[in-house]
């Protein structure tokens, strides 16, 4: 903290101070009523500020989704990242990605879910992303065995941008892929409620899905 007195002015203290609670309140409208019907006005009047004063903040609402995007590429970042430092196996580090999901779906779901429509995102926003996928792609590779190699596999060779520039094999690029994509197809569903009429625990789907991804290795 004293560093930080050092470093920053208090002008710029409480423009990170207000930056922060603009932001909470749009995650609260998002929990609320969807990213759609995010508005910078109606948050400029939750705070007692006029919808000018408040664009000083964040100049459009693009600028403030997109810092919200930031903000929660970040967090499932850190979270994977923690789960990994403690020793965390693909099943561990999963369940560390659900644990997250479960606790603000509208995190999940802005970043996952449906694009926001009229939103148009800068071209660098996916720079975090790789993070989560390096990470997925480490947890793996410390409890890989033998791969079999497929067509799809050996197109990764060449098409690995994703992975940011990480040296697994194409055979582990693959299986990433396939642990990202079931993962995020039950995860999904779960939030979304399209397993609430089924009557069957999504926690024990969940499960069965990482055996099934065990026990195939692909």
């Amino acid at each position: 903290m004293a560093t930080e007195a050092k470093t920053t002015t208090p002008r710029e203290r409480y423009r990170a101070q207000v930056r922060a609670e603009v932001k909470e309140h749009a995650w609260d409208q998002i929990a609320t009523q969807g990213a759609s019907a995010l508005s910078l006005n109606a948050i400029a009047k939750q705070m007692g500020m006029s919808g000018p004063a408040l664009y000083r903040y964040f100049a459009s609402r693009d600028e403030l989704i997109t810092e919200l995007i930031r903000d929660a590429y970040r967090s499932l970042a850190d979270t994977l990242r923690a789960a990994a430092a403690e020793g965390a196996d693909p099943a561990g580090l999963a369940h560390a990605w659900r644990g997250w999901a479960l606790q603000a779906p509208q995190r999940y779901f802005l970043i996952y879910g449906t694009p926001v429509p009229g939103y148009h995102a800068p071209e660098d926003i996916t720079g975090t992303a790789s993070d989560i996928m390096t990470t997925l792609l480490e947890v793996l590779t410390a409890s890989a065995t033998d791969s079999p190699t497929t067509p799809f596999s050996t197109h990764l060779e060449t098409h690995r941008d994703w992975a940011d520039g990480h040296p697994a094999p194409p055979a582990l690029l693959h299986r990433a892929l396939t642990f990202w994509t079931r993962l995020h197809g039950a995860l999904s569903l779960e939030l979304a409620g399209h397993f609430t009429g089924m009557r069957f625990d999504p926690a024990l789907l969940f499960e069965a899905e990482l055996h099934d991804l065990s026990a195939h290795r692909s």
